[in-house]
């Protein structure tokens, strides 16, 4: 699949329906764009045309964010967080997700091409939809989706092609690469933020912007070197500043479950999240967010699944026994009976349940469906289907699975992951501050989350960079941020569970795919490929 609207010659087309530009699956090679709209189609006068085109743009970045086999398998597989083991003849897919876990990917991995073409198909749709004369907040949405996407190809590829709005596609897209790229997205966002809503969470909101800026102020010495990040107190004490501010907004708590953030009806009972893309059930288009349980669920439970991806053993090891985070009985809107209690969202270890009945499950040969904790990148034994624990991070949505339209709101910011942040901001170098309840240092920030009732984790009597990032991996375990955490502690290249090496140093960047190197002149192949 392409989706990248900077080819030459327009590569691609652009499919409508109605007014809302869909950026997916369409790449028919034309000399012009096809259902394209014109300045001259849009009522200036009236914001419905323009509130279409701006839903548009939000739908355009489902895919690449929700489907976990681009930007999720970029960020999380080729880490020690998640591994996609081949079970016999399962799983193999020409070895791609070894080749990710295993730090040994090129120009021609189809993962790494189709997040770079659906990212920068983002771009295209909210520079796009900016030349329709939209009203503030609609032009301040679309740079602030715009911005992130921008944000994610610097933070994979170094390098971020754009356009200006009405510029032809047929002319090589300009590109802006390293710190002249991260400069703009700050200038952007700070631009932008006054304009943004003040909420809710299912739109980018000034909170959103906030967070998106601590991101970048704190990635921001990555980003200049990644292979040995320096941190400049004035951009640490910039975070804080940022987290400050939200956490004095009183607007986001901690809920009684830690998978309430997640559920179905999260829109409603995520009171810790500050964005999200909202999923309306049986509603919203299809963006394979189910596939967070059926990647990696067996074919004999309910739903029925892939069998697939699993968190390796050394990271499941990282959490106490008692940390509530490992799993919980979740109650879900519409779900399963549960009688026996059984864990069903979390880490999936040991005996499986048919969660109607209770009855122990078996796997296809007849054998019990106990998960293991050891399991291979290659698995050769008899019992292919049961090695490896499952990761369900988003509760099931049992009323809307069958649709595959499921409610659960997709998370990109929440409060854990602020207070995260402003704690490794004063352990590089900034002003401690007191905001709220949390404290005034790094071990008392981590200590508000561990110890609320909703992780039930023990008190650490200390936090230093290597405690704050094995926390990060625990509060935030496959929401896209393990690589990226990994690169600024200076980790991503060291060995890890089925990679007993350290990796050349041209994996902290993906290369450009190769079919956009033949494109467009003005993009360079990173280093190393």
């Amino acid at each position: 699949m392409m989706s990248l609207p900077f080819f030459k010659n327009n590569l691609i087309r652009i499919c409508t329906f109605g007014l809302v530009i869909s950026l997916g699956s369409c790449t028919d090679l034309v000399e012009k764009f096809q259902g394209d709209l014109t300045a001259s189609q849009i009522n200036p006068s009236t914001s419905g045309n323009t509130a279409a085109l701006l839903t548009g743009v939000y739908n355009s970045i489902r895919e690449p964010f929700q489907n976990n086999s681009q930007l999720n398998a970029l960020c999380e597989m080729t880490t020690d967080a998640m591994m996609g083991p081949t079970r016999g003849p399962d799983w193999d897919d020409n070895g791609t997700w070894r080749q990710l876990h295993q730090h040994r990917w090129d120009g021609n991995h189809i993962r790494i091409i189709n997040t770079f073409n659906n990212m920068s198909g983002g771009i295209f749709a909210a520079t796009d939809m900016l030349r329709f004369n939209p009203t503030p907040q609609q032009s301040a949405e679309a740079r602030f989706l715009r911005a992130w996407c921008m944000f994610w190809l610097l933070d994979l590829y170094d390098q971020v092609p754009y356009r200006e709005p009405g510029e032809s596609v047929v002319q090589e897209s300009k590109v802006r690469k390293g710190m002249d790229a991260l400069n703009f997205i700050i200038s952007e966002v700070t631009t932008i933020q006054a304009n943004l809503p003040e909420g809710p969470a299912g739109l980018a909101n000034k909170d959103a912007a906030r967070v998106f800026l601590m991101k970048l102020y704190l990635n921001k010495g990555a980003y200049a070197n990644r292979a040995a990040p320096t941190f400049a107190a004035e951009d640490m004490n910039k975070v804080i500043s940022l987290a400050d501010e939200i956490i004095n907004s009183n607007k986001y708590s901690f809920t009684a479950n830690y998978y309430d953030s997640f559920a179905p009806n999260n829109t409603t009972i995520g009171k810790e999240n500050i964005w999200t893309q909202e999923n309306v059930g049986g509603v919203s288009p299809n963006a394979n967010l189910r596939n967070r349980w059926v990647t990696f669920l067996h074919p004999n439970q309910n739903p029925n699944g892939n069998n697939g991806w699993v968190i390796p053993p050394d990271y499941y090891d990282k959490y106490e026994a008692t940390d509530k985070r490992l799993g919980a009985a979740y109650k879900s809107p519409g779900g399963l009976a549960n009688p026996g209690n059984r864990i069903n969202t979390g880490f999936l270890i040991g005996q499986q349940y048919n969660l109607t009945t209770d009855a122990p499950l078996k796997d296809r040969p007849g054998n019990p469906l106990i998960f293991s904790k050891e399991v291979k990148i290659i698995e050769t034994g008899a019992n292919l289907e049961l090695p490896g624990i499952r990761p369900i991070k988003y509760p099931i949505d049992y009323a809307n699975d069958g649709s595959r339209l499921i409610d659960n709101d997709y998370v990109y910011f929440r409060l854990a992951d602020v207070l995260l942040m402003k704690a490794e901001a004063i352990l590089r170098g900034g002003s401690p501050t007191s905001a709220g309840t949390y404290g005034n240092t790094a071990v008392s920030l981590v200590n508000a989350i561990r110890t609320h009732p909703s992780r039930g984790a023990s008190v650490l009597a200390a936090v230093d960079l290597n405690a704050l990032l094995d926390e990060r991996g625990r509060e935030l375990y496959i929401e896209n941020w393990r690589r990226q955490d990994l690169i600024r502690f200076g980790k991503f290249l060291q060995p890890f569970y089925e990679k007993n090496y350290a990796s050349d140093p041209k994996y902290l960047l993906f290369p450009i795919p190769i079919q956009q190197m033949a494109v467009n002149s003005n993009l360079t192949q990173n280093s190393g490929y």
